[in-house]
This record gives structure tokens, C-alpha cells and sequence, in this order.
């Protein structure tokens, strides 16, 4: 996994969504692509934040109305991102250190080009340890 690259491992394209998208919405569109994370966009397709599965949990906490409730209310606005040519290793350990599951991947000009998530690096580690041949 050493020289593995986060272009490898990435899953792209990222589903994106907008800040005023409602929370039914969101929680729907995760359910049935199988995802916990959509990345919020702006301009020019650059991350502004991200909506987690444990987001929508703090909305039904909250007891608001997820029909009423808008992602931007409850994402996560602090956004860490990493370039695709960034070394897997790093990045993992950059993941681990910072408590952080799922990461936009960002191109040269800020424009999101997919996400790496704890379950993208859970099977590249996998690939990586397969055995290379039958006998």
C-alpha cells in the first residue's frame, strides 16, 4: 500500500448535494446508494461541507422534522480534503490521527473529483494482501 496513490482507492464520481437539500432528501439518496456521506458543493463543484449518516442522526435527536431540516443546518463545515496523488499510506494515517471517515478528494483547482472513505481504504488494504497467484 506504499505506493499506492488516492486515485486508486477513491470512489468517484462522489455523490454531492446542495446546503439547502432537506435531510429526507439526503438520508434517502444515501439509503439507496448504500453510502454514509454525500459532499456538499458550491461553486465550481468545491466541497463546502459533508453530510454523514451520524448527521442525520443528530437531526432525528434533535427531533426536527427531516422534511424541514436542510443539510447546511447539520453537515460538517470544516472540510478536510486530499488530491488524488496524495500517497494512500499518508492519507490512512492522516484519517486515524484526525478521527475522520470519509475525505473529498479535490483536484488541482478545489473541484471535487470523489471521496475516500474508511471502507475505500479497507479494500485497498485488502486488494494489497491478496495472494498474487494460485497454486
Amino acid at each position: 500500500m506504499t505506493s499506492t496513490l488516492v486515485a486508486d482507492a477513491m470512489t468517484a464520481p462522489m455523490l454531492t448535494l446542495d446546503a439547502e437539500t432537506p435531510v429526507d432528501e439526503a438520508a434517502q439518496g444515501m439509503l439507496e446508494a448504500g453510502i454514509k456521506s454525500l459532499v456538499v458543493v458550491g461553486e465550481g463543484c468545491r466541497p463546502e461541507g459533508i453530510f454523514t449518516s451520524t448527521d442525520a442522526l443528530r437531526v432525528a435527536a434533535d427531533g426536527r422534522p427531516t422534511d424541514e431540516a436542510t443539510v447546511g443546518e447539520y453537515m460538517t463545515t470544516t472540510v478536510e480534503t486530499v488530491s488524488p496523488d496524495d500517497p494512500l499510506s499518508t492519507v490512512a494515517r492522516r484519517m486515524v490521527e484526525a478521527d475522520v471517515s470519509h475525505l473529498p478528494v479535490t483536484d488541482a483547482d478545489g473541484n471535487g473529483v470523489g471521496i475516500l472513505t474508511t471502507t475505500d481504504l479497507a479494500e485497498a488494504l485488502s486488494a494489497a494482501e491478496a495472494p498474487t497467484g494460485s497454486t
